[in-house]
């Protein structure tokens, strides 16, 4: 894979598995954690989306809250008080998929700047990628409240060549949300979208430039 001078990683779903807080939802509510979990996270999706349409903007944490809270709503699980800050900070310690400390810490050694752009907030992204200990693996945590507006806005994926001061064109982007990679694609990034349940690609005129099942497999483009 020629030209390629830095690798920003999307984090969630990609290098943190978000349905991580199914184990808390199922302690809470037996039976239906996974359940909640998918819900959950297609609404906090989509609260991303919207709220960039509409142009107002809110934090992750408030659209995450906001998320749980209809999830629970469709679904009638009762949801007090204590079950909502708990079910919140379970989205700020995330567990990272298998492969990926040990495949970093192989990008480091490349000597490859390492940075993650997210629609989460600089809290978040610090205390997610902190609880897990790969702090040192990254140059850059990149947060898109700087431009107040989320992926797949052209104003986010910005953040990452302004921040690491290289062209697009140079820089590659790895995420498992198809959209992600369609945004990242469309702007300008070579693209690796991490595929790891065999699903379909969206239809949105973009198509990766690498497929791979886990970030594992990325290495042995670069070498």
């Amino acid at each position: 894979m020629n030209r390629i001078r830095a690798i920003v990683f999307d984090l969630y779903g990609t290098l943190f598995d978000v349905h991580s807080v199914a184990a808390q939802a199922e302690a809470f509510f037996p039976g239906r954690g996974r359940e909640l979990s998918l819900l959950w996270r297609q609404k906090q999706l989509e609260y991303t989306w919207l709220r960039s349409l509409m142009g107002r903007y809110a934090s992750f944490e408030q659209v995450t809250d906001d998320a749980l809270v209809f999830a629970c709503n469709a679904l009638g699980l009762p949801l007090d008080a204590a079950r909502r800050q708990t079910l919140g900070d379970a989205y700020l310690q995330l567990r990272p998929f298998p492969e990926v400390p040990a495949t970093l810490q192989s990008l480091n050694r490349q000597g490859l700047p390492l940075a993650i752009l997210s629609n989460g907030s600089v809290r978040s992204i610090d205390q997610v990628v902190r609880h897990a200990g790969l702090l040192d693996r990254f140059a850059h945590l990149i947060s898109v409240e700087a431009v107040g507006i989320f992926k797949p806005h052209d104003r986010a994926y910005e953040l990452g060549e302004q921040h690491l001061g290289l062209p697009r064109s140079s820089i590659l982007f790895v995420s498992s949300n198809a959209w992600d990679a369609a945004g990242a694609h469309g702007f300008g990034y070579r693209v690796c979208w991490v595929d790891r349940q065999g699903q379909a690609f969206d239809e949105l005129g973009e198509r990766p430039d690498h497929v791979v099942r886990g970030i594992d497999e990325i290495p042995p483009l670069l070498a």
